[in-house]
């Protein structure tokens, strides 16, 4: 498609004024104090992937309210030592798939621990986590689960889950806790976001194309799903708007990505209609710690593919090196 949002001299300076709630900080003070109540309670299987150069655990631990969350994690087979870890998040709909397909960070040299998400996993990859948590009316999806409330949203189960991920890694023989990374794509960057803000440990925090940014623009301007559930669901429900938007106000990434401190490495694509560019660089240009951003002007929702990834691995390899970090 042709680029529709804003010229790239005017995505660089936008910085929308969002609306944060009194309470935010308390909000998620209380959602992650609740949650750290319940025992970590990790627990590792080691399986026979098929691979030889990388070791793999099916890894379960608690996340929201102590449902259990599964991963992989996966070490370098010649680890001797504690590693930098890398925690990954999933796009929307996907779950951490099977043990073999994600190991790109593990055969980098890091500790790499692939995340699902909660009640998804069946879209473009599998999951095993399911969402225990019940939901009043809401557009099929899970972008308006319980939107009516910020403690009943999805993504605070969401959320929680990505900080325990953190937790549960940290707490690993194998693991350097003080080098700990975050990624993801689309929804796994809005994830790479959100715990950025949440956990001020994180070392780096390499948000790819993210997802969960300026939701008022997104909604109004996104042609595509998933920001289209809440434009449905607003169709059918429409004195809910009020609500639906103060809900989100707690979850929009980039408001907690403004209290983030770690480096971050941006990905953007000019032609996305799913995380239109403008929302990314909301995000982008709010964020709290040292930022750079790569912009593929040609690219959709696939941003810069495998040229980001390479980018992505000389980017951490050279900031746990000493070197530069925007």
């Amino acid at each position: 498609m042709p680029t529709y949002d804003f010229p790239l001299d005017a995505l660089r300076r936008y910085a929308p004024v969002l609306p944060e709630p009194a309470d935010f900080d308390a909000f998620w003070a209380e959602t992650l104090a609740l949650a750290r109540s319940h025992e970590l309670a990790v627990e590792l299987a080691p399986i026979d992937s098929g691979l030889v150069a990388v070791r793999t655990w099916d890894v379960t631990f608690s996340g929201f309210d102590g449902h259990r969350v599964h991963a992989w994690l996966h070490l370098p087979a010649a680890s001797t030592e504690p590693l930098p870890a890398v925690v990954q998040f999933q796009g929307y709909g996907g779950g951490r798939g099977l043990a073999h397909e994600s190991i790109l960070w593990a055969a980098a040299g890091y500790a790499h621990l692939v995340v699902d998400t909660r009640g998804q996993g069946s879209g473009w990859s599998t999951g095993d986590t399911a969402d225990p948590v019940g939901s009043p009316p809401a557009h099929p999806g899970f972008m308006t689960q319980g939107i009516l409330d910020p403690h009943g949203y999805y993504y605070r189960r969401v959320f929680v889950d990505a900080v325990r991920a953190v937790d549960a890694v940290s707490a690993h023989e194998a693991v350097d806790r003080s080098r700990i990374a975050v990624t993801g794509g689309s929804q796994g960057g809005g994830m790479t976001l959100a715990v950025a803000g949440l956990v001020p440990e994180i070392f780096a925090a390499l948000p790819d194309v993210p997802f969960l940014c300026d939701f008022p623009r997104a909604v109004a301007i996104t042609p595509q799903a998933p920001y289209t559930e809440i434009t449905h669901y607003l169709k059918v429900h429409r004195d809910h708007e009020e609500r639906v938007f103060e809900t989100l106000s707690y979850f929009d990434c980039v408001t907690l990505g403004r209290r983030a401190s770690a480096p971050a490495l941006f990905s953007v694509g000019l032609m996305d209609e799913i995380t239109p560019p403008s929302t990314v660089f909301a995000a982008y240009n709010a964020y709290g710690g040292p930022k750079s951003i790569l912009v593929y002007s040609y690219n959709e929702h696939e941003g810069g593919g495998p040229f980001h990834e390479q980018a992505q691995v000389r980017w951490l390899r050279e900031l746990l090196a000493g070197g530069p970090s925007v």
